[in-house]
């Protein structure tokens, strides 16, 4: 059978594994953001990774990709089988608005709660409140008109998928690029020491993992103030951050004042996520994920599934997903996130089983595999060849 002819319509960042595995099981363009493309190395990604997919960049920013994009779409739309379409705002409304005139399935993919996240923006004095309300009025809007129009609407997690619902008739879980668990998986002591020697990391430190990059949604902020509420506690804690925005979490110490972060906060530029990641969440000791909101929290899953212990804010889809698997902490509660850290530092052994059930509920529930299966299902029942 000839193989799905799919679009996959971003108007932001896209994950390489993501585009990787969509390009395998079908015949896959990548519509873009010119400037997010390049700026964000998936550009170098996608052509070290040998993935067969046809890139269209679309220039601009705003209002001048939301045009271009819009005659993209008028243009080029009825040339594929199904539309795949990030997330359920702006470029979603040209995308489910050009499925509509002219016949061609279009399929949302939400994996982020947008409202919630632009809620954030206010709560840190971002914004202010008129642009808070129009934003949200807007986003709204675009998200009503996506899901009435589009075929289905995929939410990544069941937070989600329970939020997608609301708008679309059509929901279906989706689980993103998913887990490969034959790169995260769990590591013996000794292999343990030998990658923080092979990164350069301490090995005499309880090493704790933010793996998230720094942004209005994010809470660098607690975790950096718990790591060091634990170290006052006699905690030999360390604390490392992967990312493009590293620098700006070493500057978010310094503005914090806190004592000697120069000593045990640790900024490191992102590494390969199909090559050395998972080496650095089988490295340390424990992850942590503080949020203000969250849609569905990758890292917590990758952290899990080698066998580390994880403490995360009770938010959003870290709520819905990772009670009994994780330490789960009230929002921006510094106090609690250290009493978790210092409960993992003293009882290893119950945290690292707690991961491990983890391990195993990952390994049933969000895998590579699933991820893509599912998601091939959805695009095919949409374009109407059921495989």
């Amino acid at each position: 059978m000839r193989r799905l002819k799919v679009l996959y319509f971003c108007e932001g960042y896209t994950d390489i594994r993501f585009v990787v595995g969509l390009a395998s099981a079908c015949d896959l363009t990548l519509a873009t953001p010119a400037w997010e493309f390049r700026s964000s190395g998936l550009a170098d990604r996608i052509r070290q990774s040998g993935a067969r997919v046809r890139v269209d960049e679309i220039h601009g920013r705003r209002l001048v990709f939301q045009a271009r994009s819009l005659a993209y779409l008028t243009r080029r739309a009825r040339e594929f089988d199904v539309v795949l379409s990030q997330g359920m705002s702006r470029g979603s409304l040209n995308s489910t608005v050009v499925g509509r005139l002219t016949g061609v399935p279009v399929v949302t993919y939400e994996s982020v709660p947008a409202v919630e996240y632009w809620r954030c923006r206010r709560e840190r004095g971002q914004i202010g409140p008129l642009k808070a309300m129009a934003g949200e009025a807007f986003l709204r809007g675009c998200m009503s008109i996506s899901g009435r129009l589009g075929k289905a609407a995929i939410g990544l997690g069941p937070y989600l998928t329970e939020m997608v619902g609301r708008y679309s008739a059509h929901p279906a879980t989706g689980y993103y690029y998913g887990v490969d668990t034959n790169l995260f998986k769990p590591v013996g002591l000794q292999e343990r020491t030998a990658l923080r020697r092979r990164h350069d990391l301490p090995e005499d430190r309880f090493l704790v993992f933010f793996a998230s990059r720094v942004s209005h949604e994010k809470d660098p902020e607690t975790v950096l103030l718990a790591t060091a509420k634990a170290r006052e506690r006699g905690l030999n804690a360390g604390l490392l951050n992967l990312g493009g925005g590293f620098q700006d979490f070493l500057a978010l110490a310094r503005r914090l004042g806190l004592e000697d972060a120069g000593q045990w906060v640790v900024g490191r530029p992102a590494v390969h996520p199909m090559e050395d990641l998972c080496e650095l969440f089988q490295a340390v000791d424990l992850v942590a994920q503080s949020s203000l909101e969250e849609g569905a929290g990758m890292s917590p899953l990758e952290a899990l599934a080698c066998g580390t212990p994880v403490v995360a804010t009770r938010v959003g889809g870290l709520a819905a997903q990772l009670d009994g698997y994780a330490q789960l902490t009230p929002r921006r509660d510094v106090t609690a996130m250290a009493d978790a850290m210092l409960w993992v530092s003293n009882n290893r052994d119950a945290a690292r089983a707690q991961a491990e059930k983890g391990r195993k509920w990952v390994e049933s529930t969000w895998t590579r595999e699933r991820a893509f299966h599912e998601l091939m299902d959805v695009l095919e029942r949409a374009s109407g060849r059921p495989a």
